[in-house]
């Protein structure tokens, strides 16, 4: 992927002299053969060494195979208690400075440099490791999220219910008071696509506590619950806090960090996006990240308005008239009413390109894009009031055309083609490395593979491997792609997998204590000449759970230097060999310590 400048890397060549034949092919062999040296040695080493335990502190190797980066050790203060669920790029105490328009305070605004925080955020008075999953869907410990205005508010709609010391979720909503199962029986009675494997992710946007993507998990459909930092506090920690797939976002001016053509469903519950305002523009955003022949559901206001209508605060001809305009709006952007029942709406995203002709006519809204607009790029790009058509020639990425689950995570997906190298044999081969790197991580790290791990961020994939390799595991991952790197994430989506792009000079769009384990390949080496290490490793505190784990595979050239940063942020890590033993690349097994602040009567 481009830079933001829209310049790729490059570097100039080097001029070379001319080395006589006999000279270089003396030094070529000498030189193997201390190569081949090293790596028996090393073989030898790895053979005879046993598993230890994560608690162990890192020590540096006797002979390095490069010379490491040398980083001086430091210590980092802990921030103070206001600062427990601090956002850096969402954070209420800056909101001021953003307009409301469109609720653009609400979307990412990253503090600049000199603003950013070098200290460790604390958990809350009381904090415990969280309920493990699955018991973790229904109960959470209330002093890990300790906010009871949601619970205040909602109490009627029973959206969870104080008791004790923990926060209960009985399952239901605003639309759904019969408990979200019942909801979910009758939409899948509409679309009975939900039933057989063909739809298998879902995006759901202004989520409440993530019932209903809590209650697809077992329908194996997997759904990333999107919701802003709002007057709702911690609509997004509840849904982490369950073990429930969910990422900080909002629908505004930009677009959601996802590809196009992505998901299988979207759904909105009364989630109060204006759906018919501004020409429709956060329609047109759900027809991006929806792919070809994928479902829009809806429940609440407009649908419904003969009955409804008096509990809205509104008269039925305002309701008739803006459920018009809606269906106005969805067939000029080629979707068809597909099951209506009750309270609940299905619209399909058309796969027929004889439609997205039609936008191609003048004086028609909305139009069709244009070439210029990539239709994948989605890390701050503006939205465009226009229709993202789908490429005529990528026939199989349409909903009916993919294979079923789990089918379909082993197929290699027709968007591969548009990644540089990548093919059928390139999947191929890197899901047989990660299930060989998978296998060696639990024996490092037992708990992966059990429910001590739920929540699993993997900070730089290419096609999902590592997710692939773990996917009978009861856990879910966060696959991540940089926004400077090339672009993969379609092909994750297309697996049946979820993930996002982001820029790792940022903070991510979570709160903090939300990962179990954190999961990187190389990042440094990637993105060290952009990203200061130091900054991208106080992210990784912020984000992971007190007792959580971070698996980190990096070149020999900065373990070190990783590892004398964790020690400042009081991890716990172990040095290890990787699978097949080579001196170049080495694996970081850490674990992060349960503290409590200075102040904390829990100390």
């Amino acid at each position: 992927m481009k830079h933001k400048d829209g310049k790729y890397n490059s570097q100039p060549e080097k001029p070379f002299k001319i080395v006589p034949a006999t000279l270089l092919v003396i030094v070529l062999c000498g030189f193997s053969f201390y190569l081949g040296g090293i790596f028996c040695s090393e073989k030898s080493r790895l053979e005879g060494k046993s598993v230890q335990d994560v608690s162990k502190t890192v020590s540096s190797p006797k002979e390095p195979a490069v010379d490491p980066l040398q980083i001086k050790s430091m210590a980092f203060q802990e921030c103070s208690a206001d600062f427990q669920d601090y956002t850096p790029c969402t954070d209420p105490r800056r909101w001021r400075k953003y307009g409301s328009h469109r609720l653009t305070f609400l979307e990412r605004h990253c503090p600049p440099m000199l603003e950013r925080k070098q200290c460790l955020v604390p958990p809350p008075d009381g904090y415990k490791p969280p309920i493990r999953w699955p018991k973790s869907r229904d109960e959470c410990w209330y002093r890990n999220v300790p906010y009871n205005w949601i619970n205040k508010q909602k109490s009627n709609q029973n959206w969870l219910r104080k008791q004790g010391e923990k926060f209960l979720f009985p399952g239901g909503g605003t639309m759904f008071p019969r408990g979200v199962g019942a909801y979910v029986d009758l939409m899948q009675d509409l679309i009975p696509e939900m039933r057989d494997g063909t739809v298998r992710t879902a995006i759901d946007t202004g989520c409440g506590v993530a019932s209903w993507g809590g209650d697809l998990l077992d329908r194996g459909i997997l759904t990333v619950s999107l919701a802003p930092r709002d007057n709702h506090e911690a609509q997004v920690q509840f849904a982490l806090e369950r073990g429930i797939p969910a990422i900080l976002g909002v629908i505004s001016t930009q677009r959601l960090p996802f590809p196009s053509n992505s998901f299988d469903m979207a759904h909105c519950s009364r989630c109060l996006i204006p759906w018919t305002e501004f020409g429709g523009i956060y329609l047109l955003e759900v027809h991006r990240i929806l792919r070809p022949g994928g479902f829009w559901v809806l429940s609440g206001p407009p649908v419904n308005y003969e009955n409804r209508w008096r509990g809205w605060n509104t008269t039925v001809e305002e309701q008739k008239s803006d459920y018009e305009k809606l269906e106005g709006l969805l067939t000029s952007m080629c979707f068809k009413m597909y099951a209506k029942k009750d309270d609940i709406a299905v619209w399909q995203k058309s796969s027929d390109s004889s439609c997205y002709n039609k936008l191609a006519e003048p004086d028609v809204y909305p139009a069709k894009c244009d070439d210029s607009l990539e239709p994948d790029s989605a890390w701050y790009t503006p939205l465009r009031p226009c229709v993202v058509v789908p490429k005529p020639e990528l026939k199989k990425s349409a909903l009916e055309s993919l294979p079923k689950w789990p089918e379909r995570l082993q197929v290699a997906p027709e968007r591969i083609s548009n990644v540089p190298g990548g093919s059928s044999s390139a999947l191929k081969h890197d899901d047989s490395k990660w299930k060989v790197r998978a296998k060696h991580y639990k024996k490092l790290l037992p708990a992966l593979g059990t429910n001590e791990i739920r929540n699993v961020m993997d900070m730089n994939t290419v096609y999902g491997g590592f997710a692939a390799a773990v996917i009978d595991d009861p856990l879910w991952t966060m696959n991540v792609v940089s926004s400077y790197a090339t672009n993969t994430l379609p092909v994750v989506y297309d697996r049946g997998l979820i993930g996002t792009y982001h820029d790792w000079c940022e903070a991510f769009s979570t709160y903090p204590r939300t990962y179990d384990l954190l999961h990187l390949d190389g990042l440094f080496t990637a993105e060290s000449h952009r990203c200061d290490m130091k900054y991208v490793l106080l992210e990784m505190d912020r984000i992971l759970r007190p007792k959580g784990y971070a698996l980190i595979r990096e070149s020999s050239y900065f373990i070190d230097a990783i590892a004398s940063i964790a020690k400042g942020l009081r991890w716990s890590c172990l040095r290890e060999d990787t699978e097949y033993g080579v001196a170049k690349e080495k694996l970081l097994v850490c674990q992060k310590k349960l503290w409590y602040s200075a102040s904390s009567s829990s100390r």
